[in-house]
């Protein structure tokens, strides 16, 4: 199959080099919807995640580069940049394919320590359409039941991750997993517009319910809270609500990170949906990408009572209650 260039440099171009270099060169799959697949070479798919933010996790394996579920907020739209594609609809348009993937990790597994923790799907969602023509997720899954003592934690926004169910039981025998479904609304309608190719909220629920059932632990993470448009009491206990009525093991929350590269998406999302929103956005993130540490204090608190009231209690969930945390600006593929 003919390989198509991405960029009109040359591959020995000096300006591309590493990772870029390498996406230049990758061999055009099969177009889905609007999106085009590319195989990309890897020499590691185990990444360390280096930070200095206590995340609860120490490995990120992501088996795709980019995401087609198309989320307005995505944070981490900046990793396209590594590879010098600096338009922020790349990231949903452009996907990469880790071919082989479960031959690297099988080698690289020997690095993980016995208390050290593995995130999957920390900046490309594992379960997006791609997964379905190519299969890489299932490929780790079933190298992962292969190996034992490991603590595993998965997060999506599709239900497609129940057709791994026997998998993911597999690789419960002998390791601790568990499936972080987000939910970041359950208003169907503005969740279309905010995740257009995401599965519906319902379906998600359901999802964590037919896992749950099946033995394999799955909860719910509404990440990210959208300050003015999904941080409403209201529609975090309806949210809190609907993940205890499916049975989910946890449900915890994190507010929006808004970098640069995410933020030339999101707000003429807002200009087109919430317009009287854009200023309220372009104040609160014109000097960081973070919100003031007292709004995050005060989601905690509220969704703390919403917890106790829906029968959740004090979960000790650290291997997935922050496995989608916004993340600081680093490589984690």
């Amino acid at each position: 199959m003919a390989s198509l260039p991405l960029f009109p440099q040359p591959y020995s171009s000096p300006k591309l080099v590493g990772i870029a270099r390498m996406a230049a060169e990758a061999e055009s799959l099969p177009e889905g919807h609007n999106v085009e697949y590319f195989a990309l070479g890897t020499r590691s798919l185990l990444s360390r995640v280096v930070s200095g933010r206590n995340l609860p996790f120490t490995w990120a394996i992501n088996p795709y580069r980019g995401c087609e579920f198309a989320c307005k907020y995505c944070y981490a739209r900046y990793t396209h940049e590594f590879m010098e594609l600096r338009d922020g609809a790349d990231f949903e348009r452009k996907i990469f394919v880790k071919q082989q993937a479960a031959g690297l990790l099988r080698s690289e597994l020997k690095k993980v320590k016995r208390e050290e923790e593995i995130a999957m799907g920390t900046a490309t969602d594992p379960y997006q359409p791609a997964e379905r023509r190519f299969e890489i997720t299932r490929a780790i899954l079933e190298e992962l039941a292969r190996h034992s003592g490991l603590t595993i934690g998965i997060v999506t926004k599709s239900n497609m991750v129940t057709r791994d169910t026997e998998i993911l039981r597999r690789v419960r025998e002998h390791n601790r997993i568990c499936v972080n479904m987000t939910v970041t609304t359950v208003d169907t309608e503005l969740a279309r517009k905010l995740e257009p190719r995401a599965p519906r909220p319902d379906l998600r629920l359901e999802a964590v319910r037919q896992l749950n059932l099946a033995g394999v632990d799955a909860g719910v993470i509404c990440a990210p809270v959208l300050p003015e448009i999904t941080d409403r009491p209201r529609d975090l206990e309806a949210l809190v609500k609907a993940a205890s009525e499916a049975g989910s093991k946890h449900v915890f929350a994190n507010p929006l990170f808004l970098k640069p590269c995410s933020a030339a998406v999101f707000l003429p999302f807002l200009e087109e949906h919430f317009p009287d929103l854009v200023e309220f956005y372009r104040k609160r993130y014109a000097d960081r990408a973070f919100l003031p540490t007292g709004y995050g204090q005060r989601l905690s608190q509220l969704m703390a009572g919403f917890r106790r009231k829906y029968g959740f209690g004090n979960e000790n969930a650290r291997s997935s209650r922050s496995v989608h945390m916004e993340l600081p600006q680093m490589e984690l593929f």
